[in-house]
């Protein structure tokens, strides 16, 4: 982060670790367009068999994961059951309809999580001259409810209500959703088709992220990443900070507590924000002060970086790069706003 400063506006600000970069200078490469570095063969099949699927794709962004998993599983002229908060719908400037034709039908996802009797009746409108649907998505942990992660009894009460539909779960943030809850990631991309994790947020690795699911689904997706221009040579390079991104996910327990911290101060400096500290189980703190441009900029002439994801909407997001001193830092800045 720019030296001195708290930067809480996103953990995809992360830093590698000083392992990470002696990893990417030593890995053993080859092309894998061609599907001949073993660097990135060795991440993919170690990610796969973290989530409990059968295959992996690196991709460069969660996003590319995302639109990948859209274009192999949604048909063009269809309908994409989401929450309209989601980071598909909302936060990828609308790449789903340039990208796939396809259109999506939103439910409400206030805490985070769709409802199976929404789902179902959205599904079963087809039957009545709607859009077939041919994918849901979920978000798992929810950026916008405040890194919510899904309870897996709802998980799979979703799944159950479309019978046949495809099911996706953008796990930007999956691990932190298996830090919170104590379910495994692979129970938790279980009910699911096809699972994406991002290696380059909370894990620290530099670029990143991983698609999962069938063999044929993650062979067609191959097609569909060098169709968006996502086909690697010697990306082994990239891969090998990927790996060791997969042995830190114990330690993101430690940026939960700090959310917890900043939400509590939060809570007690605008009671009326909407937020309640229960509720922030991960890394993620959203919340409405009266004035959030005017917070935005306070903080930062503090030397402490937040932004709002919404109007009227600030987010702060613990990681790996904010240590005690700068949660404190962040704190004193809370404590001083006018």
């Amino acid at each position: 982060m720019p030296s001195g400063l708290v930067d809480l506006r996103s953990d995809t600000v992360t830093r590698p670790t000083p392992e990470m970069r002696r990893a990417m200078a030593r890995a053993e490469v080859g092309d894998d367009d061609y599907g001949e570095d073993p660097t990135v063969n060795e991440l993919e099949e170690r990610f796969a068999a973290r989530v409990g699927k059968a295959a992996a794709l690196l991709v460069p962004s969660g996003i590319m994961a995302n639109q990948v998993a859209l274009r192999v599983l949604a048909a063009a002229g269809t309908e994409v059951v989401a929450g309209r908060r989601q980071h598909v719908v909302a936060y990828e400037l609308a790449a789903a309809s340039r990208n796939s034709g396809v259109q999506f039908h939103t439910l409400d996802d206030g805490d985070g999580t769709i409802g199976p009797g929404a789902v179902a009746a959205v599904v079963a409108a087809a039957d009545y001259h709607q859009p077939a649907t041919s994918l849901i998505c979920v978000e798992n942990t929810h950026m916008a409810a405040g890194g919510a992660p899904w309870p897996i009894e709802a998980l799979r009460a979703v799944a159950a209500a479309a019978p046949g539909v495809p099911l996706h779960v953008d796990g930007a943030r999956i691990f932190n959703a298996e830090v919170a809850t104590g379910t495994p990631a692979a129970e938790l991309a279980a009910p699911a088709t096809t699972v994406m994790a991002c290696l380059s947020k909370g894990l620290c690795a530099p670029v990143g992220s991983l698609l999962a699911g069938p063999v044929d689904v993650i062979a067609a997706g191959r097609v569909e990443r060098k169709r968006l221009g996502g086909g690697m040579r010697q990306a082994g390079v990239l891969a090998a900070p990927g790996l060791l991104a997969l042995s830190m996910v114990e330690r993101l327990a430690e940026d939960h507590a700090r959310a917890r911290r900043l939400a509590e101060a939060v809570a007690s400096r605008w009671p009326g924000a909407g937020l309640d500290p229960a509720t922030v189980r991960t890394n993620v703190v959203a919340f409405r002060p009266p004035t959030a441009a005017k917070l935005v900029d306070h903080l930062a002439g503090e030397g402490v970086l937040a932004q709002m994801i919404a109007p009227g909407v600030v987010r702060f997001v613990t990681h790996r790069d904010v240590d005690d001193a700068g949660l404190d830092r962040a704190l004193a800045a809370l404590g001083a706003t006018p």
